[in-house]
């Protein structure tokens, strides 16, 4: 790949893959946005709703399309997690299960693209730095996770009430006579949920960045080099073979953010924990 070649001949491999773990930026500290995450996940969500909306709007009662009958094994999908996970009935929870699902997928998927083409691209148009997948940005891991917890809290609050939600912090689960054990176990399994969403689904995406990387330096580090015949096919059969095991890496990760999220919510519409 041109960039990894580049480094072999200039750059050290540690700048190669520090360029490409950089986020395109602004601001500085608490306050600094990742340009890239923030467009490429806005992108991808309006993807979703357009496609969604474009083949709600052509579907038929008859026998559906190629596209149309994937689209509703998704759905089919889904709504069965929901109802062998969630128990009673909220018309949110299949929606949202749904929408974190192909969204997570899709952020995903950016992690197939070959690592060094929408960096280089990039670069045409003035752009120093491009990171295309989201998920490999604790942010956005991180805030889904607690755009989930508010869920959990609020529904926690409606469905015990105030006073039961806080009952469960004295008496759980080790009853009315261990209640200071109670309030720290408690919040340390609260407090767990977003921390386990977030935290799993970012450390498997960037690892798996990581091993892209140096894939790529693989074949890079040879360009030059009288390895190239050894090396670059090398190269190009780790890349099939991580690229055929990480499809069900990414889908993995989606699946278990999306079953998280229904355990999680269905956990708060009990009244009996």
């Amino acid at each position: 790949m041109s960039q990894a070649a580049e480094g072999s001949s200039g750059a050290s491999t540690v700048e190669y893959i520090q360029h490409h773990l950089t986020h395109l930026s602004v601001g500085e500290g608490f306050m600094t946005w990742h340009l890239d995450t923030i467009f490429v996940s806005i992108a991808l969500g309006v993807l979703m709703v357009v496609v969604g909306g474009r083949v709600a709007k052509n579907a038929t009662d008859g026998v559906p399309g190629g596209f149309q009958n994937f689209v509703e094994s998704i759905l089919e999908f889904v709504q069965t997690q929901v109802r062998d996970s969630f128990p009673g009935h909220n018309p949110l929870i299949a929606p949202l299960a749904l929408t974190i699902f192909v969204w997570v997928w899709l952020m995903n998927f950016m992690d197939l693209i070959p690592i060094d083409l929408l960096p280089l691209i990039g670069t045409w148009i003035g752009l120093p730095y491009l990171k295309v997948v989201p998920t490999t940005d604790l942010s956005t891991p991180m805030a889904m996770a607690l755009v989930v917890f508010a869920l959990v809290l609020f529904y926690n609050i409606k469905v015990k009430g105030l006073g039961g939600y806080l009952k469960m912090f004295l008496f759980h689960p080790f009853g009315k006579f261990a209640v200071p054990a109670n309030i720290v176990m408690t919040a340390i399994e609260e407090i767990a949920k977003p921390l386990s969403l977030g935290l799993r689904l970012f450390g498997n995406m960037f690892a798996g960045e990581l091993v892209f990387l140096l894939i790529a330096l693989l074949g890079g580090a040879a360009a030059l080099g009288a390895g190239l015949l050894i090396w670059f096919p090398l190269q190009v059969v780790l890349d099939l073979a991580w690229l055929l095991f990480h499809i069900l890496v990414i889908t993995l990760q989606a699946f278990i953010f999306m079953v998280l999220t229904i355990v999680y919510l269905g956990m708060a519409h009990t009244t009996d924990h």
